[in-house]
């Protein structure tokens, strides 16, 4: 997938659900539930200016929000049975 302009690993698509239940929750990261990939991922999208802040409150462009859903539905239901 290439909604972000490059290849994402499993390893980052697996962090958009996550994140995608902070945003319609909390909107607080765990850093309970966030090893030392999800930190270098978190770090990489603060830096493309897609995320903000962390655990004292997470922030998202509506961008980032729509490719994470639009990825999300690819992943989990647009699947094909046939």
């Amino acid at each position: 997938m290439r909604l972000l302009g490059y290849e994402m690993d499993t390893t980052e698509l697996r962090l958009m659900p996550y994140i995608q239940y902070v945003m319609v929750n909390d909107q607080r990261l765990d850093p309970r539930k966030c090893n030392q990939d999800d930190r270098e991922i978190l770090a990489k999208w603060r830096a493309a200016g897609l995320i903000e802040g962390g655990a004292g409150g997470l922030g998202i462009t509506e961008e980032f929000w729509n490719i994470i859903c639009e990825i999300i539905r690819l992943g989990y239901v647009d699947i094909d049975y046939d």
